[in-house]
């Protein structure tokens, strides 16, 4: 049901790291869950318990409009006087709990492959990354140049930020 609707691609696309932390933001996940983000925070207020802070935090403004500048789907958060929540898995798990919507039960499926798959991936470069490390102490200096070339590429890469001004 909600293939057709928000593909896995999409929502792993709306998958930042903030404080550390992989999250999405309120008004991403409202979208996946067929409500408007209204309706989704209300929901939150009324069952705050369900939400400690390793669940669900407010951005600061310096988050909101760093978030904003690297997300053109977030455009509409630029002027909206409201700082955004950011949710973690969990939180996004409880929230298809307290929508408990035909649609939000089939996207939370949707949402926690895609934290899986995000985490699967993770940990098979931390593998790597450990497997090298040995491989370069055994080798050591012999190898160093493709050692660190073959860092360099497994280094996830900077996002690009457009120039301000001229």
């Amino acid at each position: 049901m909600v293939d057709s609707i928000v593909p896995l691609e999409n929502i792993e696309s709306r998958i930042f790291l903030i404080r550390g932390h992989k999250v999405m933001i309120d008004a991403d996940l409202a979208n996946i869950y067929g409500v408007t983000t209204k309706r989704l925070n209300e929901q939150v207020k009324r069952n705050r318990e369900r939400f400690p802070e390793d669940f669900m935090f407010q951005l600061t403004k310096e988050e909101k409009d760093e978030v904003v500048a690297n997300c053109d789907h977030l455009k509409k958060l630029k002027y909206s006087p409201v700082l955004p929540n950011a949710f973690t898995e969990h939180g996004a798990i409880m929230i298809a709990t307290i929508l408990n919507s035909p649609v939000a039960v089939q996207a939370s499926i949707h949402v926690v492959r895609a934290f899986v798959k995000l985490r699967q991936i993770l940990a098979s470069n931390k593998e790597l990354s450990k497997r090298f490390d040995e491989l370069e102490k055994k080798y050591d200096a012999q190898l160093k140049v493709v050692f660190d070339a073959i860092r360099q590429l497994m280094a996830p890469p900077e996002p690009k930020r457009r120039k301000i001004g001229f």
